[in-house]
């Protein structure tokens, strides 16, 4: 049997603003044992299973994250493959273009087990036996789903109704999907042993799910098996990647897979499963991973407390002090913070809401950006002039750029820098720096084994991210 994991990592996860950003999504987000959601994901679709290549779907900015995130756990050296969203259009078109890929890559009759990038499971041997016995079901032509036996009346969560719900006898008929009830009819749901959280998570062959694709939505069938056509396939750092055609798959339908297929289909089975599943979809669900102290209280880095009870505290770098409270989420990052009543959790996405109504950046990035050649922050800025710490990663470098409104001044820390600088090529070393006009054509290489450190003060009238103009680039972000 040919089992394909098919990784879903997308979506900004607002509810876990501000560590989750659209440019530092959900599932990149380090829990406390220092792996990511992601990385747990990969690590769990590759256990105990034979697996010749993994794919992800992810967004195409995100990519190089997303890339190095799944490399540094992948110690097998399991082949990666990539398609790449230009722009998010929900995970009906997603698991679509993946299906169309693993038919043409892997063959029809592929197992494709289908995996948001964002949930945790604790049991990874129960895990194991339900991906068995969801495999076997597949191949005789069936959509598996993989229901988790509720445990309390989540109202965050879509249920899925059997004739009988029971652990461990394989998979059985679905009956219907219920809608993310409220607390009273979740109750109910629980209480009559019929229902099972929907985990979102699916098995089935390429051949059975694309049949399915064009009897309910052949439209949306059509739009992303032309955008894969027309889509370009590149090498990088030992993995492939296709990076679906933007204007043809920007006609995709923004639809989910529940309702562009599960809940019409009568060809779909669950398998009933305890192995303790939780989609992480909020910093209450964050706060229970972490042991209380004998006041409740869960601490994430340094905290000071007086009279404070049953509350989340999670710092990036600064001491938090907290006095007299009850009840509270509080996330602190370098450039926000979100102070919560832990009942209140699911509703942080309309503060993100509120940001991006304004503009503000903060909804997307967070001060430390990240690069396909390392990270910048910024550590200062103000009226014509904006100051960055920059880390170049071994062997990476820049783009050969050029700004119009804005002279760069860049100093080494630590490293080494070979600087392209208009029609000169200068090595620098820490303490040496150089200036660099407007208009100028440079480029920023690190030629060593260890980070290049370099302090960056721009000064120009106009700062913006978009003032670049790139000639070379070898990530592929040379505008024609």
């Amino acid at each position: 049997m040919h089992i394909v994991p098919v990784i879903i990592s997308g979506g900004a996860g607002s509810r876990l603003w501000p560590v989750s950003r659209e440019a530092f999504p959900k599932p990149l987000l380090k829990l406390s044992d220092g792996e990511s959601l992601l990385q747990k994901t990969f690590l769990r679709a590759t256990h105990g299973a034979q697996v010749s290549e993994v794919l992800v779907v992810t967004n195409r900015d995100t990519y190089f994250l997303t890339r190095d995130d799944c490399q540094e756990v992948n110690a097998d050296r399991v082949p990666l493959r990539f398609l790449l969203e230009p722009m998010g259009r929900n995970t009906a078109p997603a698991v679509a273009a993946a299906a169309l890929w693993v038919q043409a890559q892997v063959g029809p009759d592929a197992v494709m087990l289908v995996l948001p990038a964002d949930h945790l499971v604790n049991n990874l041997e129960r895990f194991a036996t339900a991906v068995a016995t969801a495999a076997e079901t597949a191949l005789e032509g069936r959509i598996v789903t993989f229901g988790i036996q509720p445990t309390s009346p989540e109202t965050g969560y879509g249920y899925i109704e059997v004739e009988q719900a029971s652990v461990g006898n394989g998979a059985v008929p679905v009956k219907r999907f219920v809608e993310k009830p409220s607390l009273p009819q979740a109750e109910q749901l629980v209480a009559d042993g019929r229902h099972l959280w929907n985990s979102g998570m699916f098995c089935f062959t390429a051949k059975t799910i694309l049949e399915e694709f064009a009897t309910h939505a052949p439209d949306l069938l059509a739009v992303c098996e032309k955008s894969l056509q027309q889509g370009v396939t590149s090498e990088s750092a030992g993995c492939s990647s296709t990076e679906l055609h933007g204007e043809t798959f920007r006609h995709a339908t923004d639809i989910s897979i529940d309702y562009a297929v599960m809940e019409r289909s009568s060809r779909v089975s669950v398998v009933p499963s305890d192995m303790g599943w939780s989609d992480i979809g909020s910093w209450e669900a964050i706060s229970e991973l972490t042991p209380p102290d004998a006041h409740g209280n869960r601490i994430y880095g340094e905290a000071l407390l007086h009279e404070v009870s049953n509350s989340y505290i999670k710092s990036e770098g600064r001491v938090v002090g907290a006095v007299g409270v009850d009840n509270l989420i509080i996330v602190d990052t370098p450039d926000a913070l979100l102070v919560a009543n832990r009942d209140c959790t699911q509703d942080v996405k309309h503060i993100v809401g509120q940001l991006k109504k304004r503009g503000h950046e903060c909804y997307r990035i967070h001060r430390t950006a990240h690069r396909p050649w390392g990270t910048y922050t910024v550590l200062e800025e103000g009226d014509r002039f904006k100051i960055k710490r920059i880390v170049v990663k071994p062997g990476a470098q820049l783009s050969l750029q050029m700004h119009h409104h804005r002279s760069e001044h860049w100093i080494v820390v630590s490293g080494s820098a070979d600087v392209v600088n208009g029609d000169k090529t200068i090595s620098l070393q820490p303490n040496q720096s150089t200036y660099i006009p407007a208009g100028h054509r440079h480029r920023l290489i690190n030629p060593g084994v260890i980070d290049l450190v370099l302090i960056e003060v721009q000064c120009g009238e106009y700062l913006g991210e978009d003032d670049i103009v790139r000639f070379e680039d070898q990530y592929g972000r040379v505008q024609n």
